[in-house]
């Protein structure tokens, strides 16, 4: 039976697929400085590898066999999802995957260097390699879909999603926020002329933010025997579902910057720990894309995570591992703070969609030639003085390369940041419809009714359907900003 040959063709490519995740955040955490050559040309070759063997001409042919073959229904599914990802990776000849993992890989372990001393110069011949690099696969790509550059590229995180969709939500979006932030802040800025915001103490070791972000993941419904946190100069969750690996950052003169970003990778893992196991090394058992993975990091973060239902439950856990004593009248001001800044990841809320929007509009620029890399400070500075009203002109390290996804060539990933929190928004809505007491639930720390809405909704549905398809299956409707707005309006707008 030729589906019991791709079964076999997909463990195989599972197989590398697993040490290609671990080598790559092993890379990210472990590998000494002096390491990246080497890594760089072995992940090279592994990829290259897995491209040949998931490429070779023969597995076109058994698929066509198999779908003549009697299947189950899930089985129907697993070949069809096969079928899209063998399309779509033949869009690429094994050298150019080859090529654009050691460019790709080359420019990040640049960026680490340059970075930190805002070097542009330095940084941008590499940026440009990586930039006429996504020029040449999207070109590709789109020749083989049938579809634009841009979207072409999105497909591979996204997929079903279009600029044609998502273009008018971003701009209805942005409209608001632009409008709204004034707004938020004004409120802001009055309720704390009545109470003052209450310092934080400023001392607050590692080893014991850790332990107070692994009690938290461990609450939310991760599993520590199949998963790990550790440290990164970018928060990220890598690995794979038997074996998440999980980083964030550290300041200790402050915890909740780390804590919310251990709470949101803790939200992608959840998503990969709870993927059904018997099609895990099938192309329909892996996650759908991005920005319904950034949904179930986004939901954690924000919808449980910023609720104060939720600090109910948490202030005390604070208060025991970072010995600290307050109220929530004392926290919750902080942990809904909202301010104009440059940077993605510390942004709150309300601002933080006006980041990617900033990006979603750059990189299709650079893509389509209408900017060169040369031109990106002053572009990036323009934006940013128009949405969020800052200059990073003069701020590169905080401007054009405080990103690590440029660097590395993921191209189409920026907008999956707010497509997801306008998808949690929209599936928060769906469960408190659902159970209305939601809230009495998070404030005695019980989630069980809250993950099992999204295993039976969103994580047993891996990537059976297309991103769409699932979210209106889960919430019975399409992609709806309204939620997410009415949800920053009750919550910052008063």
């Amino acid at each position: 039976m030729t589906y019991a040959r791709l079964d076999a063709h997909c463990r195989g490519l599972g197989a590398l697929e697993h040490a290609l995740a671990i080598l790559g955040t092993d890379e990210a955490v472990n590998m000494a400085p002096g390491g990246g050559e080497d890594r760089s040309e072995a992940m090279a070759t592994l990829s290259g590898m897995h491209h040949r063997q998931a490429t070779a001409p023969h597995i076109r042919d058994w698929i066509e066999t198999a779908k003549a073959e009697t299947l189950e229904p899930d089985q129907q599914i697993a070949l069809g999802e096969l079928e899209r990802s063998y399309v779509n990776m033949t869009c690429l000849p094994s050298d150019f995957v080859e090529r654009k993992m050691r460019t790709g890989m080359r420019s990040e372990q640049l960026w680490r260097t340059a970075r930190p001393k805002g070097d542009w110069e330095a940084f941008r011949p590499a940026l440009e390699d990586v930039v006429a690099m996504m020029r040449e696969e999207a070109a590709m790509r789109a020749e083989v879909l049938g579809l634009a550059p841009y979207d072409a590229l999105m497909e591979q995180f996204d997929p079903g999603n279009r600029t044609a969709t998502i273009t008018p939500v971003f701009a209805e979006l942005k409209t608001f926020l632009v409008d709204f932030l004034p707004k938020a802040l004004a409120a802001q800025e009055e309720r704390l002329s009545k109470r003052p915001l209450k310092a934080l103490s400023g001392n607050y070791p590692v080893e014991r933010q850790k332990a107070l972000g692994i009690a938290m993941m461990q609450a939310v419904g991760f599993d520590m025997n199949h998963g790990s946190l550790s440290i990164s100069d970018h928060p990220f969750c890598g690995g794979v579902p038997s074996d998440v690996r999980m980083t964030t950052r550290y300041r200790t003169d402050e915890f909740l910057s780390a804590l919310m970003g251990i709470l949101h990778e803790t939200g992608h893992g959840l998503y990969e720990q709870n993927l059904p196991k018997q099609w895990a090394h099938w192309p329909s058992g892996k996650a759908r894309g991005m920005s319904i993975h950034e949904s179930q990091s986004l939901f954690v973060e924000k919808q449980i995570g910023r609720n104060p239902a939720f600090w109910n439950f948490a202030l005390p856990r604070v208060d025991q591992h970072l010995q600290e004593s307050w109220t929530m009248e004392d926290l919750l001001p902080h942990v809904h703070q909202i301010k104009r800044g440059k940077i993605r990841v510390d942004a709150d809320e309300v601002t933080y969609p006006l980041h990617v929007i900033l990006r979603y509009e750059l990189e299709q620029d650079l893509l389509s030639g209408r900017i060169e890399v040369k031109d990106l400070p002053e572009a990036w500075d323009a934006k940013m003085q128009a949405s969020l009203g800052i200059s990073t002109l003069d701020d590169p390290k905080n401007g054009p390369m405080q990103d690590v996804h440029w660097p590395s060539g993921s191209f189409g990933y920026f907008p999956s940041y707010t497509l997801g929190a306008l998808m949690a928004a929209q599936q928060w809505a769906a469960i408190v419809k659902t159970n209305p007491d939601v809230d009495a639930q998070l404030a005695a720390g019980a989630f069980e009714a809250v993950n099992t809405w999204r295993r039976d909704n969103i994580w047993s549905k891996a990537s059976t359907a297309s991103t769409p398809e699932i979210l209106r299956q889960a919430t019975g409707e399409e992609l709806n900003p309204a939620y997410f707005i009415a949800h920053l309006e009750a919550r910052y707008g008063q």
